[in-house]
């Protein structure tokens, strides 16, 4: 999953000026020598908004993984950055870490969504239109609502706010809340980590089981 940008991480296209009395290769070095500072740019400016630099791959005038030093005279350099899915591992460790603690039961009930369809820990996060984490436990909506002393500004919520702004230039981060049909609302504990596979219940359910309005963080990328 990538968010392309030429030049730089931030959707921003550079046209370059070159002297035109230097010769077609002279120009072509010169483009190439840019790129490579502006890339350096770029993986400073990710540095210091994601807290690493994301792996990358180049196009040199439409040609996957070429040398940057082969690009055309009046060429176009294109750096795409692998970046969602360090926004995706950031944002469910600030869900962990804003969590109450008392039994880890919540930190372990995240489940992370691409469009509606729970992704597996570890998977590779497929295209979509949207992305959400949500809580599968039926209390998650009570410490929401600050019910918790560990937790007086919910968790959700917070969360939400705090990668909005980290992430703004990258994608659109909202809290909301998302319905959750039966088998995906969770009666039992985990230990596999913050984002975990749902599981699927078949025992009968009263009709206010079966579907439940839980607090959730959406993602939608430019």
């Amino acid at each position: 999953m990538a968010i392309s940008s030429r030049i730089d991480s931030i959707e921003r296209d550079i046209a370059v000026m070159l002297d035109e009395t230097l010769s077609p290769e002279a120009r072509s070095l010169e483009l190439a020598a840019f790129a490579r500072r502006e890339l350096a740019e770029a993986q400073r400016v990710n540095q210091q908004v994601l807290g690493m630099v994301p792996p990358h791959d180049t196009y040199v005038d439409g040609r996957p993984n070429a040398s940057v030093e082969t690009v055309r005279p009046d060429g176009v350099v294109v750096f795409e950055f692998e970046m969602l899915q360090d926004i995706f591992a950031q944002i469910g460790e600030m869900l962990v870490q804003a969590s109450p603690v008392r039994t880890g039961r919540f930190a372990r009930s995240f489940l992370f969504l691409a469009d509606g369809a729970v992704v597996d820990p570890g998977a590779l996060v497929p295209p979509a239109s949207e992305y959400v984490f949500v809580s599968s436990v039926p209390y998650a909506r009570k410490i929401e609502q600050g019910l918790s002393s560990m937790a007086p500004d919910g968790v959700f919520q917070a969360v939400a706010a705090i990668a909005s702004r980290r992430f703004s230039n990258l994608a659109s981060i909202t809290f909301s809340h998302v319905v959750l049909q039966a088998g995906m609302i969770d009666d039992w504990a985990s230990t596999d980590g913050a984002m975990r596979h749902a599981s699927r219940h078949h025992r009968r359910k009263s009709p206010g089981e079966w579907l439940r309005r839980q607090p959730a963080i959406k993602i939608r990328t430019y």
